[in-house]
């Protein structure tokens, strides 16, 4: 993983600002999609596909890239700007979001754009997949034929509110039992689901507790420091024989003000100008900035 440095962190942040403008204009254009999720995690998609992966843009198919695995696939508006950005295809694509024919579908399709590793839908479903890759990686690293592979990483993205799904846990004790140390999963910890907030509909803590209790390394981070982002995945990496869940805490609508914390935002369609509002809080830095628009 390359060093941290101060003119990498204040690139990371301005590519953060970026893909979340980028989001907002592409559920805009689209006329509904997920706002909310897609702003918190930002930050974490960013870290990713600009510092952490081994990956190559223009070899989406290089058989020793790391596997990113979104289970909670409607947040997709920030992977496929996090993607584009990093120049799996044309930023101008975006606009197509949820069109008809689009690559760019409302959850992503495996087969429609070069990059995604999966297919999403039901929710609880990507922790199973992300276990069901890591065992495959292991299979072929015990090969002599494969020795390349024994350093892929998988890299699973799992959002709070699909906590609740019987499935998650199947696989949580799967990948304990296996010691499946090349997987690393996250939680987008940002306490809101669909109809409420997490605590209140089904509550989930002790999280933490949990985890530790199927043998997975857990850590916790603030979601939008990438200093605590980039430390935590090189922890990751040192960790042997238990696979590593990394709660991270977030703010949903992360940057805009009326959208942070309010669960409806999780998907909800914007009036024109609250548009504008969002997009110059962003460009603005929420005030602290004054924008090339104004």
């Amino acid at each position: 993983m390359p060093h941290l440095h101060e003119k990498k962190i204040k690139f990371l942040e301005e590519m953060a600002n970026t893909i979340r403008q980028d989001i907002i204009r592409m559920v805009v254009k689209a006329g509904s999609g997920h706002v909310g999720g897609p702003l918190g995690m930002a930050d974490i998609f960013t870290a990713l596909y600009f510092h952490i992966l081994k990956h190559d843009p223009k070899k989406p198919d290089w058989p020793d890239r790391d596997r990113v695995v979104l289970s909670n696939g409607h947040i997709c508006p920030v992977l496929y700007a996090t993607m584009a950005r990093a120049g799996y295809f044309p930023v101008e694509e975006l606009s197509t979001l949820r069109q008809f024919g689009s690559r760019l579908q409302g959850h992503p399709h495996r087969t429609s754009l070069p990059g995604l590793e999966t297919t999403s839908g039901p929710l609880g479903s990507g922790l199973s997949q992300a276990v069901g890759m890591a065992i495959g990686a292991k299979m072929d690293a015990s090969t002599s034929s494969a020795q390349a592979k024994k350093n892929i990483n998988i890299y699973g993205l799992l959002s709070d509110g699909e906590q609740d799904c019987g499935q998650t846990w199947e696989a949580a004790m799967l990948a304990g039992k296996l010691k499946l140390d090349n997987l690393t999963c996250l939680i987008d910890r940002n306490n809101i689901q669909i109809d409420g907030m997490t605590e209140h509909v089904m509550p989930l803590e002790p999280l933490r507790e949990k985890y530790e209790a199927f043998n997975w390394h857990v850590l916790e981070i603030n979601g939008h420091n990438f200093v605590e982002i980039i430390n935590a995945y090189e922890e990751a990496r040192a960790i042997f024989e238990k696979p590593v869940m990394i709660i991270s805490h977030n703010i949903p609508g992360k940057g805009v003000d009326f959208m942070e914390f309010q669960y409806p935002w999780h998907s909800k369609t914007f009036k024109p100008e609250e548009v504008t509002d969002a997009l110059n809080q962003l460009r603005t830095l929420g005030g602290k900035i004054k924008s090339e628009h104004q």
